[in-house]
């Protein structure tokens, strides 16, 4: 058996799986991946799962994966199967990411099920290395935003076990003791950053490498998945009659501002992972706004207990507090060495009953739209807009381009240093690249 245990390090990675972990992966010498760990037995029947999730460290305090290890064993008992895990996990910013891993790993037919996020959905999809699973019986009881987010070429290719949303969380505390509303708008936002930094506040705004670009969806795409016209607006994108760059300039104009204003620290967000970069800061009131997904919430390995009232609110825009929500899930492999089996265990961690399960060990927004779960009072703002259907995709497989990941690595080159005009060049040719495909 490879390397038997794997550091829980919360990274943007997998944050945004269904799974709501966060972690990247690490490649040896000679291809050999460091920290893969192997966790199956010669039993009967087996499937194989490639997750961010260890099944080898059941003691460690990670409710995501408790809920989800609640729903494999559902399927373990029903099918008389036994799920075993391959993992990753990387050790600093500079290693291999979990999404180049987990494409390698589909690619190679190494797996059965995959824990996928959305760039590598869409990829995978669209290289035809994903089974349909729209013929499954918990197809039948998606949302339509799920069910439309993870459709490639007409096919439903990924099923998440939860709808990830993320917004900012905000010290209540704080904007009360300067006498701030909770901004709706980015001149809002920046005025609320002006006067937190004029009484002392060195960085009113704790940032990672990973979720800045939450920033600009909110902003970019308001209008489109809130208006009227969103079929219309997508098939130009996609078409190349629109240019994603139009759309994408302000919400990177807004992120120089908060960077030239010192509003965040764009050296140290270059290099911190997910949480850890800025968690420890907030959870000690040096600053009052960082940007995470629901479930953070709810864990105490986040922001789950604080010391102040904090609130989770949507990201400014011009149509108010945007929840931005990217869409990830389980698919399983073309190929799949044991596919048929792979199929009916995600049939039974995907139905409503072990949505339901899933739900409410983790107090999140479930894909089905039979299953809802009275979410914690902090997500009660983020939750509200949800509900009223006021919201942008972060992933939308029917975009030509993929959004999450292609949008955090031109953040990210802005951060390093790049002009707005360099960044909106980037997207074009990403735009490009797409309709040549």
């Amino acid at each position: 058996m490879e390397k038997t245990a794997v550091r829980n390090c919360l990274k943007r990675t997998a944050l945004c799986l269904a799974a709501a972990v966060v972690l990247a992966a690490c490649g040896g010498e000679d291809g050999e991946d460091l920290n893969l760990v192997a966790s199956r037995e010669d039993v009967g029947r087996m499937v194989i799962l490639f997750s961010p999730m260890e099944k080898t460290e059941p003691n460690a305090e990670n409710v995501a994966r408790n809920a989800a290890d609640k729903t494999i064993a559902m399927a373990e008992e029903k099918l008389g199967v036994t799920v075993g895990y391959n993992t990753y996990t990387a050790e600093n910013y500079q290693d291999k990411t979990y999404d180049d891993v987990a494409i390698d790993r589909i690619r190679n037919d190494m797996d059965d099920i995959y824990l996928m996020n959305p760039d590598v959905i869409q990829a995978m999809g669209e290289e035809g290395k994903l089974r349909d699973l729209s013929g499954l019986a918990c197809a039948e009881n998606l949302r339509d935003v799920v069910r439309t987010a993870n459709t490639v070429d007409g096919k439903l290719v990924a099923i998440p076990q939860e709808v990830v949303a993320y917004g900012l969380f905000i010290n209540k505390d704080m904007f009360d003791r300067y006498s701030l509303e909770l901004p709706e708008t980015p001149e809002e936002f920046l005025e609320c950053c002006r006067v937190f930094k004029e009484n002392g506040i060195e960085t009113p705004v704790g940032a990672n490498r990973w979720w800045l670009e939450t920033f600009v969806m909110a902003q970019a795409y308001a209008d489109l998945y809130n208006g009227e016209n969103t079929e219309a607006e997508i098939a130009a994108l996609n078409s190349g009659e629109s240019r994603y760059s139009d759309y994408l300039r302000p919400g990177f104009e807004f992120l120089r501002e908060m960077m030239d204003c010192g509003y965040i620290d764009a050296e140290k967000a270059c290099v911190s992972e997910a949480i850890e970069g800025e968690g420890e800061d907030f959870l000690a009131q040096k600053i009052p706004i960082v940007m995470a997904y629901w479930g953070a919430a709810n864990t105490e390995t986040a922001y789950g207990k604080t010391d102040f009232n904090m609130l989770v609110i949507g990201f400014p825009s011009s149509r108010g507090q945007m929840p931005v929500m990217p869409m990830t899930g389980f698919g399983v492999g073309v190929n799949a060495e044991h596919g048929e089996d792979a199929m009916a265990v995600l049939d039974v961690i995907l139905s409503d009953e072990a949505l339901r399960v899933y739900a409410e060990t983790n107090r999140v927004i479930s894909p089905s739209k039979n299953v809802e779960v009275e979410c914690v009072p902090a997500l009660k703002p983020l939750n509200d807009r949800i509900q009223d259907n006021v919201y942008v995709l972060g992933a939308n497989a029917g975009m030509k381009m993929e959004q999450w990941g292609n949008i955090c690595l031109v953040v990210r080159q802005l951060l390093g240093g790049a002009t707005v005009d360099e960044c909106m060049a980037e997207i074009d040719r990403l735009q490009q690249e797409s309709l040549a495909k």
